[in-house]
């Protein structure tokens, strides 16, 4: 099979299934998994598919029957792809929060309905695994999407020595997860009082 071939059934694939493992393809295709990576290349480089952690996932399918790529599936703002957290569902659907805010909170609220979410790291700009990343909050550095604010790391080295520089506070996934829903309840009861 010729790498057009491939990169066409590849597309097939993934738009059947919305996600799949390097292993997967390879398998499927009958190549190493060092070809299918050069498979996707373009694939990637056009948009049409987005790298996650071991696999790849369709990059422009629908949410839900109401709702596309462009809106937080938490908070309805338009998504910026330099923020954007990535839910991928039991049920084959996936949802787009605009930022690490609304994505911590749309998993916390989720649940065990969450079989992976992933997110940009803040720095380098790739794609890591939401629950391998590490979290900063309450920095003074403003990227004008959902407050607190919430901006993911691969290395916990990189978002302490980004807290030495800007400020704020470093979480694992769960810390962060558990910390933006306290600090939002508090947000609310504050403004309930007032």
């Amino acid at each position: 099979m010729l790498p057009l071939e491939r990169q066409n059934r590849i597309k097939e694939l993934i738009i059947e299934r919305h996600s799949l493992k390097i292993s997967e393809l390879s398998r499927e295709l009958g190549v190493s998994e060092m070809t299918i990576y050069r498979d996707l290349k373009p694939l990637i480089d056009e948009g049409f598919v987005l790298k996650t952690f071991g696999g790849v996932t369709i990059a422009n399918k629908k949410i839900s029957k109401n709702s596309t790529l462009d809106a937080c599936v938490f908070c309805n703002r338009e998504v910026n792809d330099r923020l954007a957290y990535r839910l991928f569902l039991a049920n084959n659907e996936i949802e787009v929060a605009c930022c690490g805010h609304c994505g911590l909170l749309r998993t916390r609220q989720l649940g065990d309905q969450v079989i992976q979410a992933i997110c940009p790291d803040f720095l380098r700009q790739t794609t890591l695994s939401a629950s391998l990343a590490w979290y900063v909050m309450d920095t003074s550095v403003h990227m004008g999407c959902c407050h607190p604010q919430v901006l993911a790391f691969e290395w916990k080295e990189h978002a302490d020595k980004f807290v030495k520089g800007f400020g704020g506070s470093v979480y694992s996934f769960s810390e962060a997860m558990e910390t933006i829903f306290q600090k939002m309840n508090e947000h609310n009861q504050c403004c309930k009082n007032h």
